[in-house]
């Protein structure tokens, strides 16, 4: 009795109850301790046998980076921020008659009804480069687009210091502009490199404020050199760069890996609506720039020497025809009447391959040689005529808007291709059709004057048969040194125009 009373106290059920929670415990840290042991023993072993990152891929990765950090260093300070305003008015209409006048009674307005002239201003950023110091005044090189029609320009330095800007002058053609500052803050002046000796693969760095955020420095390599085509009829070659460039960039530096200027963005292709660098960013080489910026700096302009000759770069039928194939170079189609090309004996039909010995790629190449050339200089121009090569040596004159787009002395002022079977096919023409087809006639042009239109086919020129390309350009080198007249059919037609007087 007194042992059941035993086993049945409390003491011994708060016993029994400990023992068992002090055994289950132990069962559960021990079964822990077995599951954790393998992720322990891991770790362990981590710790005992660490990644070792070899010594010698550290020194070229740290050495890169100690490379860029010092690029970012030395250009950073040469390239600002342009902060643009500009104004324009207009009138703002008035509203008469009810319920306008009712509430607030006449308006005074100007002629013709017109309201109160109001002003609007719209803000523009871009980037730009110091290239150049003259006692206290600073000149910064930029692209046109950014300040062109700006009426307040303020130029931001890395340090934030912020001075009023005055436009020094600027080109449309190349998209390069330049302003000035005047401040005696010492200010960094960028080092300008030589964009001939670009590869593709080269390090490419863009220096500039995208979208606002100042002193942004993104890098990448050089995707392509000498691309045509960008926008506006800038009629530079650029760099091609994959380094992340956006709006806000333009007027900034491309930089080598020594922080050398070889470029200055200008413009980007996107898919976007918005213009998001997609990697497609391109740069104005810096020595298509280096003349521009001592023509900026000592008259506020720049000057382009003059040919005088209308250029196409030929498709393969016709360089085929002209005997040139495999050949690079510009054909001149059409040349000025009195121009320097026509007093030295560059002819239309001639295809101008070199000059000064500097060969030639193409008709955008070409311009941008001979618009280096100053007026009065004295240059020898390799053409292929009749398949034979010849030099002529030509005087360069000054270039201006109003004489290269007089068409009236542009001779003879008509394009014509050939008539292949593909020609033929496309424009839906006869198949056993003859001549040259009037891709163009130029307004006002001799050929337009006497009544040669497009869609005609020149079938002779006064009065000798067009055989082929090659035959209409020789006719009329040989044939029109006092007058010019077509032979041509126009639909079942054959006529003949009137005769120009030379």
């Amino acid at each position: 009795m007194d042992v059941l009373k035993k086993l049945s106290s409390k003491n011994l059920f708060v016993f029994n109850l400990v023992l068992i929670g002090v055994i289950f415990g132990f069962s559960l840290a021990f079964l822990s301790f077995s599951c954790s042991t393998p992720q322990a023993q891991k770790t362990a072993r981590a710790q005992e046998n660490p990644v070792i990152i070899p010594e010698d891929a550290l020194a070229v990765a740290e050495g890169l980076q100690t490379a860029f950090r010092s690029v970012a260093d030395k250009v950073l300070p040469s390239v600002v921020e342009l902060k643009t305003v500009s104004i324009r008015r207009q009138q703002t209409p008035n509203y008469p008659g009810i319920p306008w006048e009712f509430f607030f009674g006449p308006r005074d307005g100007g002629p013709n009804g017109q309201g109160q002239e109001r002003e609007y201003r719209s803000q523009g950023l871009g980037s730009g480069i110091l290239v150049r110091r003259n006692s206290d005044t600073y000149y910064i090189l930029t692209n046109n687009h950014v300040v062109a029609d700006a009426n307040e320009i303020i130029v931001a330095a890395n340090d934030g210091k912020e001075y009023p800007a005055e436009l020094v002058g600027k080109d449309e053609r190349k998209d390069l502009a330049m302003v000035s500052i005047k401040t005696n803050d010492s200010l960094s002046i960028a080092v300008l490199g030589d964009s001939d000796a670009v590869r593709v693969g080269d390090w490419s760095i863009a220096v500039g404020n995208p979208l606002g955020f100042m002193s942004s420095v993104t890098m990448g390599i050089v995707s392509a050199v000498g691309r045509t085509g960008g926008p506006g009829g800038n009629i530079n070659d650029f760099i091609q760069t994959d380094a992340s460039i956006n709006q806000g960039n333009s007027g900034g530096a491309l930089v080598n890996i020594r922080g050398e200027v070889i470029g200055i963005n200008t413009w980007i292709a996107s898919n976007s609506s918005g213009g998001g660098s997609v990697g497609l960013g391109f740069a104005i080489p810096i020595n298509n720039a280096k003349r521009s910026i001592d023509d900026f700096i000592s008259t506020g302009s720049t000057s382009y020497g003059w040919l005088g000759v209308s250029l196409i770069d030929p498709d393969k039928d016709t360089l085929q025809a002209l005997k040139i194939e495999g050949k690079r170079g510009g054909l001149a189609t059409q040349v000025f009447i009195g121009s320097p090309a026509e007093k030295s004996g560059i002819q239309p039909g001639d295809f101008i391959t070199h000059v000064e010995g500097r060969e030639i790629r193409d008709m955008n190449n070409l311009t941008r040689v001979v618009g280096e050339l100053r007026p009065g200089d004295r240059a020898k121009f390799t053409v292929i005529r009749d398949g034979a090569p010849q030099d002529i040596q030509v005087r360069i004159e000054a270039r201006t808007d109003e004489v290269a787009a007089d068409n009236k002395k542009l001779w003879p002022g008509v394009y014509p291709i050939a008539l292949t079977d593909t020609v033929r096919s496309s424009l839906e023409l006869d198949k056993n059709a003859k001549g040259l087809y009037v891709a163009q006639v130029m307004a006002d042009s001799p050929a337009d004057v006497i009544g040669l239109r497009r869609g005609d086919l020149i079938t002779g020129i006064n009065g000798e048969k067009v055989q082929d390309m090659a035959g209409f350009y020789k006719l009329l080198r040989e044939k029109t040194t006092k007058e010019l007249w077509f032979d041509f059919t126009r639909g079942d037609t054959s006529l003949e125009t009137l005769k120009f007087k030379r």
